[in-house]
């Protein structure tokens, strides 16, 4: 864990669920909350580093919850919108948020959003860092170190690896990573997906014809897992 609490207030398990294991999986303190009125309660107690509250709430409004604790308290927060509510985002910004999303978005983009505002905020956090065997992934520098070396990867080859390394040692299934790295609503070839792996293979194996950390599970996706380890 990275030691960084977020609080995430919203009232779809549909969303909330995998919005949860994803930021877990980034190393932070999830508490979730399908009432703002919960987390208000808990604000002072828990004192989360950042809040992310969605606007359409049952009871009380995100809109109404994000006026309390900007009154109260100075925790960073990002609002979730529905597709077109511009009204509400810039009322929410207005209120004092520090950003939003409009929905559908990808928790890969949440995450970064999140990190870019404990940046800005100076909220506390570490950096996140994933070892796997001699792989190390290096999430806030954008770094990655194989055996000892730096392994120079393009925007999107990091995020490609960094996604596995999240997951690792899991299987992760290509409509997934094309999903998650690409698009959130992804429906064309996967052949770009090959093509990015191959080159990430080049740069982080020392024979990349015999992959030691970057696999291939025919039929299903790719793994990052070191098998010297």
């Amino acid at each position: 864990m990275n030691g960084t609490r977020l609080f995430l207030v919203e009232d779809e398990d549909a969303i909330a669920r995998p919005l949860t294991a994803a930021l877990e999986r980034d190393g932070f303190e999830v508490h979730r909350f399908a009432a703002a009125e919960e987390a208000l309660q808990e604000i002072p107690e828990r004192k989360p580093d950042l809040i992310v509250l969605d606007i359409g709430l049952p009871g009380m409004s995100g809109l109404d919850a994000c006026r309390i604790i900007r009154e109260k308290w100075a925790t960073p927060m990002l609002i979730l919108t529905a597709r077109g509510e511009m009204i509400d985002r810039v009322l929410g910004l207005e209120l004092g948020a520090d950003d939003y999303m409009a929905k559908p978005f990808s928790s890969r983009e949440l995450v970064a959003r999140i990190r870019a505002i404990l940046r800005r905020t100076g909220a506390r956090q570490e950096r996140a860092r994933i070892v796997v065997g001699e792989v190390e992934v290096d999430l806030d520098l954008r770094e990655v170190h194989a055996s000892g070396r730096t392994v120079s990867l393009t925007r999107r080859e990091f995020d490609l690896l960094a996604y596995l390394a999240q997951h690792a040692p899991a299987v992760v299934q290509r409509l997934e990573l094309m999903t998650e790295v690409w698009d959130t609503n992804w429906y064309g070839s996967t052949q770009t997906l090959d093509v990015h792996v191959a080159q990430i293979r080049r740069k982080l194996e020392p024979d990349p014809a015999h992959p030691r950390f970057l696999h291939t599970v025919r039929g299903v996706g790719y793994q990052l897992r070191d098998l010297q380890a």
